[in-house]
């Protein structure tokens, strides 16, 4: 395939699409999927065919469209207008009322003008919901694929990499690492043989930002990867994601497939002197795996346990090769910022972190869902115009980010700005993305109890101070939870808490104790609230008896 071809192809389908009067775009992501689109989707189907539209209408399973909690949704396209909640009676008055009468359906019609929405700015989701996540003639007739051929045709590995550079794009799988830099450091070790991995194994209870990228837009995981692999120097990816995740697994596998036969994989892709193939590597779902050099060894074949750093993978990674390890979301960035300009994506967001960031929405709050926002918006417009607030008769409690790594922010801190460095300050961190909102029902030592359960349970074991840690910090909590700890109990837990952080061998136990730290920092009351009280003396007898003095 040449660049003239890829865009002939852009054309072609184009010109499909225009043959229809009407696109209907069901939610065809995992959380939608579980509450019924696929009978919404035969449903309306069924409704066409009665009404001899088929021919006209196109109904077209996407990506995920971020109310979430509302689902089943459909989108109607060219209108845009957007349903929720939609069962076969609403399927039905879709296609009866809206496709053929003309009126809104206006019993589960959506507000897109609400905050929920018009607040986002969406760079890595601004396929999903509009496109067929199964065919790659839909994405490049989104100008899918021009980054790449920008790249293969156009600019220098190491031009490639100065515009990432300049974009100021941080690694989103949260520690929020520059990339450019990773990218050209990877760039300047030699060896003949480098790869590009994908770091797919979301494990954060609560977050589903990469899933919904995989499953709603998987081409542009793989032209990022492309890009990363012909700016460092590699010839071979991998995308680690985790097998709980079959509908991405599938999407991911079909994409590579389709991407090969068209010849943007493969051998002289674009008829350029470029060579790049995608592997998948099916992860068994262990939460240190997210850890890179984890990883690593996990597509090795080994056991996913973390070794100590240096070296670092950019040095000797796969197979004791120079590794580029970025997460879904980053290279999920790559080809707008090659096709829209460094200077672009720098604008967006503030100066020390630049574009956007996707998070997963849940908890205590009214808009459940997938956001994409500029990066610096405050905590407070997310909670309280986009999702909407707490649910009614409850207060705002914390605000839980970066899943088990992160820290709960309190309402006093309700205006910080959501980037990197305001994040930490507060002691939370972004993490990969997820974002759980509590309310005053909510318990803050069982919320502490809860994540170091998991942590505990998650810890590969390798090292004594999480693999020990972790289970004495849990049972302390336990204690607390049960009235029967004393000050002597809190005062140990926070000294524990101190040494597994600076002590364990990786991340996992390195931030296993922050839900507990940042839950001490701010709610102490309701740890000493629930200390069992010291039994004081109380004398018998009268006050002339000396053995009562």
């Amino acid at each position: 395939m040449t660049v003239e071809d890829l865009q002939e192809l852009a054309e072609q389908e184009q010109a499909r699409q225009a043959k229809f009067s009407h696109r209907l775009m069901y939610c065809s992501a995992a959380g939608c999927v579980s509450c019924g689109s696929l009978n919404i989707r035969d449903m309306l189907k069924k409704a066409l065919q009665e009404k001899n539209l088929a021919d006209k209408v196109e109904v077209i399973g996407t990506g995920c469209m971020g109310l979430c909690g509302e689902g089943p949704l459909v989108k109607v396209l060219p209108e845009g207008t957007l349903y929720q909640r939609v069962d076969e009676a609403a399927a039905k008055r879709i296609v009866d009322e809206h496709l053929v009468q003309g009126p809104i359906v206006q019993d589960n019609v959506v507000d897109i003008t609400h905050p929920f929405f018009a607040a986002q700015f969406k760079i890595v989701l601004e396929n999903c919901g509009r496109i067929d996540a199964e065919r790659i003639e839909e994405y490049i007739a989104v100008n899918g694929y021009e980054a790449l051929a920008r790249v293969v045709t156009e600019m220098q590995p190491g031009e490639v990499i100065e515009e990432v550079r300049k974009s100021g794009i941080r690694g989103r799988g949260g520690a929020g690492y520059p990339t450019g830099l990773k990218w050209g450091i990877v760039r300047k070790v030699p060896s003949d043989t480098k790869y590009v991995v994908c770091n797919a194994d979301e494990g954060d209870p609560g977050a589903f930002m990469d899933r919904s990228v995989l499953e709603g837009d998987p081409h542009r995981i793989l032209e990022g990867m492309a890009i990363a692999g012909y700016a460092i120097g590699a010839q071979q990816g991998y995308i680690y994601v985790r097998a709980e995740y079959p509908l991405a697994i599938e999407r991911l596998r079909l994409a590579i497939k389709q991407a090969e036969r068209v010849g943007l994989l493969g051998n002289r892709i674009l008829e350029s002197q470029f060579n790049f193939r995608i592997d998948l590597r099916i992860g068994a779902g262990a939460f240190v795996c997210g850890e890179e050099t984890a990883l690593i060894r996990s597509i090795e074949g080994r056991r996913g346990r973390p070794r100590p750093r240096p070296p670092y993978p950019s040095e000797r990674g796969l197979w004791g090769m120079p590794t580029l390890l970025n997460n879904v979301e980053t290279f999920a960035n790559i080809a707008p910022i090659i096709r829209n300009g460094s200077s672009w994506f720098n604008a967006i967001g503030i100066p020390k972190s630049t574009g956007t960031k996707v998070f997963a929405l849940a908890g205590k709050i009214r808009n459940t869902g997938l956001i994409e926002v500029p990066m610096g918006i405050p905590l407070r417009k997310i909670v309280f115009d986009m999702g909407g607030g707490t649910p009614e008769g409850t207060e705002f409690k914390a605000a839980q980010t970066g899943g088990p790594s992160g820290g709960c922010i309190p309402a006093e801190h309700l205006d910080v700005p959501v980037d990197y460095e305001s994040l930490n300050a507060v002691g939370s961190i972004m993490g990969s993305g997820g974002m759980i909102v509590m309310d005053s029902t909510s318990q803050m030592v069982d919320v502490a109890k809860y994540f170091m359960d998991f942590c505990k349970d998650e810890s590969c074991g390798k090292c004594i101070p999480c693999r020990v840690g972790t289970v004495h910090i849990h049972g302390l909590l336990e204690k607390i939870a049960a009235g029967k700890a004393t000050t002597d109990d809190l005062g140990l837990l926070e000294e524990l808490c101190v040494m597994v952080k600076e002590t364990s061998l990786c991340g996992l136990g390195q931030s296993a104790p922050n839900p507990v730290l940042s839950t001490l920092r701010f709610f102490r009351h309701e740890y000493e609230e629930l200390l069992k009280q010291p039994e004081t003396f109380v004398p018998s007898g009268n006050g002339n008896d000396p053995t009562t003095h």
